[in-house]
């Protein structure tokens, strides 16, 4: 009944689309099974998942803990219930998640994914305020959906304008190209001064909520400054405006913390989530919310709804996946391996003058790679180069799955990971560099 690599790609390229592709000139992996930071083609290959694939499986893959509660969950309960329907899942997972944010956050919608969770969490913030404007920042990514399409800052917005309207685009506190200063104190009072002044013009009484990544994923893996995450609370709480963080990416232990906002010593007004939520074992996301925002709709409507709204097998599944996250310590674990990706990255600046820069946060992490002792990146803003594809067939040759986008190289591996595969992993890394380090200009 199995298929080889051959028959899975012709197949799947005969009948189905790829996403953000001509799907004529794509190039799918395939992929057969899957076991802890590993997983292998349909003709045995294997490959370290160095990107957790979408920065997903935080875990690892099949985790037996996890695959026994899905098994159980089949078993124990329906398969389906409508949305307004109770069911036990759907009960523990809300009052374990309440355990996991801070004390006024007690109140959970539960979605399919993480741009299901954004757009609902917009709709909450425009019900809630009255108002409709939303700002959002031009190096985030929000989801795929008409209005997350809006929300999203990066270039695959261009081809879905225009959309949902009333979305304010502002700079980062790092921008692509301009800078707000060389220091984070410079970075963090620069850019509040600016978005105070953006504020202004945009009218305060108009504005709901203004959405962000606490640490921007793949536009850069960019922890902010330090002491922005402080201001912007106050700023915002000063003209009135909610903060959502969307920690689809960046939570459940990515950063060495549960969320990556806590890094700040804030709380946000909505938070939403998805991905390591179960895993990505199986879709789930949703939309946390305050105790004075969830009051409002205990008597207001909120005009939302979902066929898969709070879907048992999910709930069970990310009830089973905060347990191993707890009982292994995973977000310390991430905390505790920063130092080595640290160590390691270090050593590759030090031999690669194709290397420009590295950021990390637990292990959330990044290269930017440059052409020339000028800092070129690599490949442009939105754009490629031959030195970033022979990075990324270097990768591929070698068993090292990973994202290449214009001139970064993702390093996002389970947090299971050991030293010894980190390890493993930087040394394909340094020999791809080589390679790139041929089209360096001097």
């Amino acid at each position: 009944m199995s298929m080889n690599s051959q028959e899975m790609v012709e197949l799947c390229k005969k009948h189905t689309l790829f996403t953000w592709a001509k799907s004529g000139g794509v190039s799918p992996l395939p992929i057969a099974r899957a076991s802890g930071i590993h997983f292998w083609t349909p003709d045995g290959k294997r490959f370290i998942d160095w990107n957790s694939q979408l920065m997903c499986t935080n875990i690892g893959h099949g985790h037996p803990r996890v695959l026994e509660a899905m098994k159980a969950a089949v078993d124990d309960y329906p398969l389906y219930t409508f949305p307004a329907s109770a069911t036990e899942p759907r009960a523990r997972l809300g009052e374990r998640l309440a355990g996991l944010f801070p004390d006024d956050i007690n109140t959970f919608f539960f979605t399919l994914g993480g741009a299901e969770a954004n757009e609902n969490a917009i709709k909450f913030a425009r019900m809630y305020t009255g108002k409709h404007k939303i700002l959002a920042r031009y190096r985030s990514y929000h989801g795929a959906t008409n209005l997350c399409m809006q929300l999203t800052g990066d270039p695959r917005r261009w081809a879905n304008e225009p959309g949902s309207p009333g979305v304010v685009h502002v700079m980062d506190p790092q921008p692509y190209e301009y800078s707000f200063g060389q220091t984070d104190a410079e970075r963090t009072e620069n850019n509040l001064r600016y978005l105070e002044e953006v504020i202004t013009y945009e009218g305060a009484q108009n504005i709901a909520a203004m959405i962000i990544e606490p640490v921007t994923g793949t536009n850069g893996i960019l922890p902010p400054p330090e002491g922005y995450l402080q201001g912007l609370r106050a700023l915002l709480d000063k003209h009135g405006i909610l903060l959502i963080c969307d920690e689809v990416m960046a939570g459940f232990g990515r950063t060495g913390k549960w969320f990556a906002f806590e890094h700040g010593g804030i709380t946000p007004d909505i938070v939403t989530m998805a991905k390591g939520l179960t895993s990505g074992y199986v879709p789930l996301g949703a939309v946390a919310l305050t105790d004075r925002i969830a009051a409002h709709f205990q008597d207001n409507v909120f005009w939302g709804g979902l066929t898969y709204n709070s879907h048992a097998f999910g709930c069970a599944t990310a009830l089973a996946v905060i347990d191993v996250m707890e009982e292994e310590d995973l977000p310390g674990r991430a905390r505790a391996l920063q130092p080595v990706v640290e160590r390691h990255m270090a050593e590759l600046a030090d031999k690669h003058p194709c290397f420009k820069a590295s950021r990390s946060i637990g292990l959330f992490g990044i290269l930017d790679l440059q052409k020339d002792s000028k800092g070129t990146p690599t490949a442009s803003y939105n754009g490629a180069s031959e030195a970033m594809g022979a990075m990324n067939a270097h990768l591929r040759e070698r068993g090292l799955f990973t994202f290449l986008r214009w001139s970064h190289v993702m390093c996002n591996p389970p947090l299971i990971i050991t030293e010894e595969q980190l390890a493993e992993g930087y040394e394909i890394i340094d020999e791809g560099l080589s390679k790139v380090d041929a089209y360096f200009e001097g």
